[in-house]
């Protein structure tokens, strides 16, 4: 068991309280976990288009007030999964709902800086690109993962969980920065520098896909409760996004390079 990752934590103490009460029909699976990841993938993706199909229609006055929404709201709901993990078959949900209008203000945004002929073209736009993307790195992850190529050992573990809480702080500390309109010269850079540090912290995110797996399947072999599928599927969506985030970013930049 391992002390040190407190997702597995929650899991593993779930799985010792329910232990004696729940049936084997009651307990956590691959794929009920899949199943609530689809759905929060779902929802996501529905919230998403209203705020997509509002700028295509050229409303564009609310792309603020949704991104604001759903970034505060998604951030606050995401502690509260995280810190209360029972919380999640509800909580997961109204994340996903949050941040799908989060990401379709983003993803707008994005979209609304590729022109054609001075015309905005969302087809023509990055976003598309970035949604395959970020399928195809994380099926790529799973592959490697099933076949034993890419393993959640304790020091993979170690090295990710120190790399992430690394990136953690040097965005935070750019937020912090630019309250004072101090620019480190990466948020809106497009040099070979920022595009390097962009590509590792999206390999960074992606190799939290391999920890998400294996702590699913430790979960699993635990026998947590059925619930926790929820909170399960609500760890891969948050590595999702933030790997979209990191990719439709990483694109951007690469445009305005061959721009």
């Amino acid at each position: 068991m391992r002390a040190s990752n407190p997702v597995l934590s929650r899991l593993a103490e779930a799985a010792r309280v329910s232990l004696s009460t729940t049936s084997r029909g009651d307990v956590m699976t691959r794929s009920g976990t899949a199943g609530k990841a689809v759905i929060l993938l779902v929802l996501t993706i529905f919230s998403a288009s209203f705020t997509w199909s509002q700028m295509v229609a050229g409303n564009t006055a609310v792309l603020m007030p949704s991104l604001l929404v759903g970034g505060i709201g998604g951030f606050i709901t995401a502690l509260v999964v995280s810190f209360k993990p029972n919380t999640a078959p509800v909580a997961a949900p109204i994340y996903a709902a949050l941040q799908g209008l989060l990401l379709g203000s983003i993803s707008a945004l994005y979209a609304l800086r590729t022109t054609v002929d001075g015309v905005t073209d969302p087809k023509s736009s990055i976003v598309t690109q970035a949604i395959i993307l970020t399928f195809a790195v994380a099926l790529g992850v799973l592959t490697l993962y099933r076949m034993n190529i890419l393993r959640a050992t304790e020091g993979f573990r170690r090295i990710v969980i120190g790399a992430t809480v690394g990136i953690a702080v040097f965005y935070l500390v750019n937020i912090v920065l630019s309250m004072f309109n101090v620019n480190l010269g990466y948020t809106m850079s497009s040099s070979p520098m920022a595009i390097g540090i962009n590509l590792l912290i999206a390999g960074v995110a992606a190799m939290n896909l391999v920890l998400n797996f294996d702590d699913i399947d430790q979960a699993v072999a635990m026998g947590a409760p059925k619930r926790m599928e929820w909170y399960g599927a609500f760890g891969l969506m948050v590595t999702l996004i933030w790997l979209y985030l990191e990719l439709l970013r990483l694109l951007s930049r690469l445009q305005d390079r061959d721009d």
